[in-house]
């Protein structure tokens, strides 16, 4: 080999390895800060969702910060009003069931009320007996330390995902404006095109979404009430928002009414189960695909098998943000590759001058159709020549 060969092949290899530890440092930077990328994803979509209601607020009062800060004291109050219609009554219930807990124990201990007798049949007594009861109380305290430290986490996720949306929502009109000047004016238009559409399909998931979660809940109160389930409206409710949560929501719902219904009694402990049983498999592969391929305009197959998929890799966050995850992979496709933009296009309705031949034909040698040309009359020449003499004439 020569001296050039022999360079070249050291330049390849050197790039070979610098492209290979690139990646490598820049999937465990994404690991490392995978918490805070996952806030920010949260944030970003939920500001794609206000931003609609920002910006027509902010066209009646002209001012973006109080816009910004209106829509968000509004969803606020929703979501206070949604929890204390909750929490409520839950702590109402706590309340009564902790001034009733000495009582229960020493019929459990000795046999009788409901829970004994379960106890009984169960041959569960020995481990009411007061001594196993301490036992129980002393350890009770070694998993509080790390519930402290979960709730104190949730909370300072919610408040930095608050922020977050708060702020980007506040300086979308100055990102997007910088953004379009850097690109110019036709890459801007592409981009303008495709936070539309985004804009589009994360609305659309929310509203989706939610029409989903209000008919669990729905059929879930319809279910408690004929059953008397007591607070079957709190429930309901409870059920709803943890639907929110696709393929996994109606088993965290079911989980709460099963557990009401097992108080009532056996029989309405087993209703509700067969009942969230059914109901999951409809939601799975019916009502979800269905509703959401309408919301989202995406196929319904797509978006089923986006959420498995995603719900595989990534888990909770995964499953919420599959389907506004495929749509814009839908979107960018459209966009930047062509095969995908004539495959994604919507069809169009033939013209008069295509509907005699197959749309995209090309024209025959010649120029025109021998379809649609006009032909010369019987023993004459065609029209627009001229009759010649003969040659010597």
């Amino acid at each position: 080999m020569s001296v050039a060969e022999d360079r070249s092949t050291a330049r390849r290899t050197l790039i070979v390895i610098g492209l290979v530890l690139a990646t490598v440092v820049g999937l465990a930077l994404v690991w490392a800060t995978r918490r805070v990328l996952v806030w920010g994803l949260v944030a970003a979509f939920l500001a794609i969702a206000l931003k609609p209601l920002v910006d027509r607020l902010e066209r009646r009062i002209r001012r973006r910060a109080l816009a910004t800060l209106l829509v968000f004291l509004a969803a606020f109050a929703l979501f206070a009003a949604l929890g204390a219609l909750i929490v409520v009554p839950l702590v109402d219930e706590l309340g009564r069931l902790a001034d009733r807990a000495p009582h229960v124990v020493h019929e459990a201990q000795a046999g009788r009320g409901p829970v004994g007798e379960l106890l009984d049949r169960l041959h569960l007594l020995r481990y009411a007996e007061p001594g196993r009861l301490r036992q129980y109380g002393s350890r009770l305290g070694e998993p509080t330390v790390g519930l402290v430290r979960g709730v104190a986490q949730a909370v300072a996720a919610l408040v930095t995902v608050v922020v977050l949306a708060y702020l980007m929502v506040l300086e979308a009109p100055r990102i997007v404006a910088g953004t379009l000047r850097l690109v110019g004016d036709g890459p801007a238009e592409r981009l303008r095109r495709i936070g539309r559409d985004t804009s589009r399909i994360v609305t659309g998931y929310l509203s989706g979404n939610l029409l989903i979660s209000v008919i669990c809940g729905g059929l879930t109160f319809g279910v408690l009430l004929l059953l008397g389930v007591p607070f079957a409206a709190v429930i309901a409710l409870v059920v709803a928002v943890v639907d929110l949560i696709p393929l996994v929501g109606a088993t965290l719902g079911a989980i709460v009414a099963a557990g009401a219904g097992f108080a009532r009694s056996p029989t309405a402990g087993i209703v509700v189960l067969v009942f969230f049983v059914v109901y999951q498999q409809v939601e799975n592969h019916l009502l979800q695909p269905v509703i959401m391929a309408r919301a989202v305009r995406l196929n319904p197959l797509t978006v089923l098998v986006s959420v498995l998929l995603a719900a595989e890799l990534a888990g909770l966050v995964g499953a919420l943000l599959a389907i506004p995850a495929a749509g814009v992979v839908q979107v960018l496709l459209r966009e930047f590759v062509p095969a995908g933009r004539l495959a994604l296009a919507a069809p169009a309705d033939p013209g008069p001058d295509q509907r005699a031949g197959r749309p995209g034909d090309p024209p025959p040698a010649g120029g025109s159709d021998p379809r649609t040309a006009p032909r010369p009359p019987a023993g004459g020449s065609a029209p627009g020549t001229r009759d010649r003499p003969p040659a010597g004439g």
